[in-house]
């Protein structure tokens, strides 16, 4: 349950969300049945600002789907974000990540189902999404290796996007939205300061 309500249903209002949402559907070409949508709507100039950004986070992407998708889950489940925590596995899912993979996204630095480059990936959304941002030279130099500096500029907007989307939602109490319903998603995570021990999390 969000913690404000959305637009109200009054007729200015109404007008003015409908605009709003033809003029974001004709930029991103998205669907807008996400929670955020009418609480951002209480700002238009906001709202539509942040359809710009979204539409060029996805327009002419150089990093594999599977990457940026696995990117952008990790950063939203460390940050407690359950609205994109559900999004987030379900475009996964559709990106080519696989089941194991969800369900290991918690411990991928151990698990089998994640190669080298994946794990690096993942290892640069965990360094900029704690608190401080903790991206060392070493891990910067690694991905250097992989990814030229268009894809490297891509990934690090990408998951400096994907904190601005889950803190919103989480600070709005934003919750699931049924697109991962009855599938696997990966787990909750504590986001927590760099070099601080782990928070605990459930199992």
């Amino acid at each position: 349950m969000s913690r404000i309500e959305g637009v109200p249903s009054r007729r200015l209002a109404r007008l003015i969300y409908a605009g709003a949402r033809r003029e974001i559907k004709r930029m991103t070409g998205r669907s807008l049945l996400t929670p955020d949508i009418p609480v951002r709507a209480h700002r238009i100039g906001l709202l539509l600002g942040y359809a710009a950004m979204e539409k060029s986070v996805a327009r002419g992407a150089r990093v594999p789907e599977r990457l940026r998708s696995l990117a952008v889950l990790k950063s939203a489940v460390m940050q407690g974000c359950e609205m994109c925590q559900d999004i987030g596995s379900f475009e996964a899912r559709a990106n080519g990540v696989e089941e194991r993979q969800l369900l290991d996204l918690h411990r991928y630095r151990d698990s089998d189902a994640f190669d080298e480059t994946e794990r690096l990936v993942l290892d640069l959304a965990v360094a900029m999404t704690v608190t401080p941002v903790a991206v060392t030279d070493e891990l910067f130099e690694a991905l250097r290796e992989r990814f030229d500096e268009r894809q490297l500029v891509e990934l690090v907007n990408l998951i400096a996007v994907e904190n601005l989307r889950s803190r919103f939602n989480a600070a709005f109490g934003l919750g699931a939205a049924g697109f991962s319903e009855g599938m696997a998603c990966a787990r909750m995570e504590g986001n927590v300061a760099a070099g601080a021990p782990p928070l605990a999390v459930a199992s």
